[in-house]
Formats: C-alpha cells, sequence, structure tokens
C-alpha cells in the first residue's frame, strides 16, 4: 500500500511541475524578433552590399548598461569589449557569408514620435589571421550598430559599424572611431 501511495505523490508532482511549465512557458520563453537589411558600403567600402540579419532573444536591462558604463570609465574601449565578451548573449548578427556572431548589449528605445530605435554592440570576433598579424585592427574590439524603425512603409534606416572602438574626446565627450567606413542600412524588415 505504501509502495501505490508514493506513485500517487510521484505522479502528482509531476503533473504539476508539467501544468506549471505548460501554462507560464510565455513568461519564460520570449519571442524573437527578426530585423534583416541590406548593408551598403560607405565611402572605401562604396558598391559593396552585404545583407545582414539580426535576430533578438531579449532587450538588455539598465544593469546592464550600468555595468558596460563602469567598465568602459575603467579602461576604456578595451574594458568595453571586455565586459561584453562577460555578458550573456541578448540575440545574433550574421553577415552574408558568415555564420554570424552573438549580440550582448540591445536596447529598443521608443522616441516620442512613435518610431523606434534599436542599438545594440557587442565583442566583435577576431580571426586568427587578424590576432596573428596583430595588425592595428585588434585596437577595434567592438562591433555596433543602431536601427531606426519608423513607422510609415520603406523610412526605417540604420548604421552598421563592424570594426569600432569608443573613446572619450578632450571635452570628455563619447567619440566613436572606426576601422572602416560605417555602413548604411537600407531595405529593413521586422519580423515579429
Amino acid at each position: 500500500m505504501k509502495i501505490y501511495h508514493n506513485q500517487k505523490i510521484a505522479f502528482a508532482v509531476f503533473a504539476a511541475t508539467m501544468f506549471c511549465l505548460l501554462t507560464s512557458g510565455s513568461v519564460w520563453a520570449q519571442k524573437t524578433k527578426q530585423i534583416s537589411a541590406t548593408a551598403r558600403g560607405t565611402s572605401t567600402q562604396l558598391g559593396q552590399i552585404v545583407s545582414i540579419d539580426l535576430r533578438i532573444s531579449e532587450y538588455s536591462t539598465a544593469d546592464d548598461q550600468k555595468a558596460l558604463l563602469e567598465a568602459f570609465k575603467a579602461n576604456g574601449s578595451e574594458g568595453l569589449a571586455n565586459a561584453l565578451d562577460k555578458m550573456k548573449s541578448k540575440g545574433r548578427i550574421a553577415i552574408t557569408g558568415t555564420l554570424g556572431f552573438d549580440v550582448n548589449y540591445i536596447r529598443e528605445f521608443k522616441m516620442p514620435d512613435g518610431t523606434r530605435k534599436i542599438r545594440f554592440v557587442t565583442d566583435r570576433p577576431i580571426r586568427f589571421g587578424e590576432a596573428w598579424a596583430s595588425t592595428r585592427s585588434m585596437d577595434y574590439m567592438i562591433s555596433l550598430g543602431e536601427i531606426n524603425l519608423s513607422k510609415e512603409k520603406g523610412k526605417s534606416t540604420g548604421t552598421l559599424m563592424p570594426v569600432a572602438k569608443v573613446e572619450l574626446d578632450k571635452e570628455g565627450e563619447l567619440k566613436i572611431e572606426t576601422y572602416q567606413n560605417p555602413w548604411e542600412l537600407l531595405n529593413i524588415k521586422v519580423w515579429d
């Protein structure tokens, strides 16, 4: 009789656990948002075009932002890259011809005119040849971008800086320096 009683308890615990998992899954699992765009090179990359796919699984928190600001104040762009490397992935970005890489900081800002601004920053992947040759590009350890989502179809714009570093200028203003020119994002589509 005792075995039967334990089996009933085990089944009840199992059933309650499954019920909780199935009914509260929407709280735990966040819907992934996908943004695709065409990136067009500017200046020295003029004429080059690639496709960009940004998948957002969750947005960063105010605590994430605070951690990045503290790391930047302590060690500049290198500290920022190191802090990003330690953060949990918030999504992925893939560029034509690559497997893509994790994006560790993504924020969405709702603007007064109804548009939305999505900013993302991550430590960029360093390829073996680049690390081995220790080129000047090693000073540019982050990738970042901004997407301005308009309510009007076809009016969304954006910028991608795949190889960049962040510094403070003499006046204490934040300055983004790119290793190459920024890429212009066009034909932006959001897949909710």
